[in-house]
């Protein structure tokens, strides 16, 4: 196996597809929601719970979550797409829930923090795994290992 191979995860269970459908189209939606609903999911959110530049971030983070969503559902680039995701949903983490456990204890932060833990781990799971055998990175591997000519 080469390098391109074990860093792509073409080799993954084809299963894998149903994780990087549920994560990439999440990301992909939330990102868009925060162009569609500025005020609710973008800048106005940011704003907020206190993101510096909330105006900027708020384009940034939506355009990080559109692009690296979209490439999750794809499988195109799978691992590389995860790690600005995973920055993503930490500081998404950071910044809600762990002050909404610090407040309300517990049970109410995980009633809130289910998707994005989820999110988390199905992250982590691609990260790990890479794309599957169903992705635009396992086409992209079996097209290299045909001979030219």
């Amino acid at each position: 196996m080469t390098q391109a191979e074990k860093f792509s995860g073409a080799n993954a269970p084809a299963a894998t597809l149903a994780i990087r459908l549920l994560v990439g189209g999440v990301f992909f939606l939330e990102g868009i929601k925060k162009f569609l609903f500025v005020d609710q999911w973008g800048a106005g959110r940011f704003a907020r719970i206190g993101i510096p530049a909330a105006h900027v971030m708020g384009s940034f983070v939506g355009g990080v979550e559109i692009t690296c969503g979209f490439l999750l559902l794809l499988g195109l680039l799978t691992r590389l797409a995860s790690i600005p995701l995973l920055i993503d949903i930490t500081v998404a983490i950071a910044s809600t829930k762990i002050p909404l456990l610090l407040k309300s204890g517990f049970w109410p932060m995980e009633a809130e923090a289910r998707t994005d833990y989820s999110m988390l781990l199905g992250l982590v799971f691609l990260l790990l795994a890479g794309a599957g055998a169903w992705s635009l990175d396992a086409a992209r591997m079996s097209r290299r290992e045909k001979p030219h000519g």
